[in-house]
């Protein structure tokens, strides 16, 4: 029997805990010392799979005008909304959680939730996500978009690794077994 796929978060956030400003905007993070330095490229190599949110999908688009920066990989877009996508994306109007559940039982590689708070709030409360990759970066922006909004959920993760690139602390955690 072969093993099931990961659904793997990665992403940044300000110390404070906001993955964006209000409007989407990411300036706070970019040029951040350190930022060519984390674990990205291998992180990415490890995943042939996307899912992100239309949001995520829209602003992606805003900050890659010269061409889809996941060319290559699988990309499933969640929208009830969106009438059309890149060559090569897919858009998603089904059940989110039974989608995933779907693709963790297919074959292939890693599986990573590209942004959106909201689509990691509802794996991790299903018990979907398997790992965490978070990266901190030094700015309190006040105000944006939370990695984590209140609601009634806890899983419980096992600190892996922590490393440090310049101004940027990276935390690797993996959801405890009995959380599976």
């Amino acid at each position: 029997m072969s093993e099931k796929r990961k659904l793997l978060f990665y992403g940044a956030m300000s110390i404070d805990g906001y993955l964006a400003r209000e409007d989407h905007r990411l300036d706070w993070l970019i040029g951040t010392e350190g930022e060519e330095e984390t674990s990205y490229d291998t992180f990415y190599a490890s995943v042939d799979t996307l899912i992100m949110g239309r949001n995520t999908y829209e602003q992606v688009l805003q900050l890659s005008p010269d061409g889809f920066p996941y060319e290559g990989k699988t990309c499933y877009i969640m929208s009830r909304t969106l009438q059309d996508s890149l060559e090569g994306t897919h858009i998603i109007r089904e059940d989110v959680l039974s989608f995933v559940k779907k693709l963790k039982n297919e074959t292939g590689r890693n599986i990573w939730i590209v942004g959106g708070g909201g689509l990691l709030q509802s794996f991790i409360k299903e018990r979907l996500v398997d790992e965490l990759f978070l990266q901190i970066v030094p700015v309190i922006i006040g105000r944006g978009i939370p990695l984590f909004s209140p609601a009634d959920l806890e899983s419980r993760f096992s600190l892996q690794e922590v490393n440090q690139y310049k101004q940027i602390a990276e935390m690797h955690f993996i959801l405890k077994e009995e959380d599976h």
